[in-house]
């Protein structure tokens, strides 16, 4: 049996991989690809343009962001935060997510935003050494990403009060 670290513990993981209207966009490139190598011939030009149309639609799966939280670190993307750092956390959805995508983002924050998500969260950064306010991240569960960011929090809070 193994025994699991708190430190090391996924609590929530995440691949925000484009919808399937992108990838069925991302699939145009196959008759253009195709177009291009047709002077070589017709069934060169076809398997060539199959085989960029994949090439795009598997660059765009695999290349997209992750979320993850490890114990009492935030990943998204990128860019990560220990849950120390973190403050308030709030989660949008409809026409809350939209205002907090549009008009109500935080010019100054950190954003992981990806178009057909409709979810996101919103988390305060109280690090006074770091410039960014906020972080805004699209969720496809923006429930679950909030209740394990609290989780988080609340384990880093129990870990700074321990005697070292």
């Amino acid at each position: 049996m193994q025994n699991h670290d708190a430190d090391t513990r996924v609590r929530y993981r995440e691949r925000l991989s484009p919808s399937l209207w992108m990838l069925v966009a991302a699939a145009v490139v196959a008759p253009m690809a195709m177009l291009v190598f047709t002077p070589i011939g017709a069934l060169p030009g076809l398997l060539i343009g199959a085989a960029v149309a994949l090439a795009v639609i598997l660059a765009m799966i695999f290349g997209s962001p992750r979320i993850r939280i490890e114990g009492t670190t935030l990943r998204a993307g990128r860019a990560q935060i220990d849950a120390r750092w973190l403050g308030d956390v709030v989660e949008y959805t409809g026409e809350e997510a939209r205002a907090a995508r549009g008009p109500k983002l935080a010019a100054r924050g950190w954003h992981l935003l990806r178009g057909g998500i409709d979810g996101i969260v919103v988390v305060q950064n109280i690090d006074p050494g770091d410039p960014i306010p906020s972080w805004t991240i699209s969720t496809r569960t923006p429930d679950r990403l909030a209740a394990a960011i609290r989780a988080a929090e609340a384990d880093a809070a129990r870990a700074a009060q321990l005697p070292a």
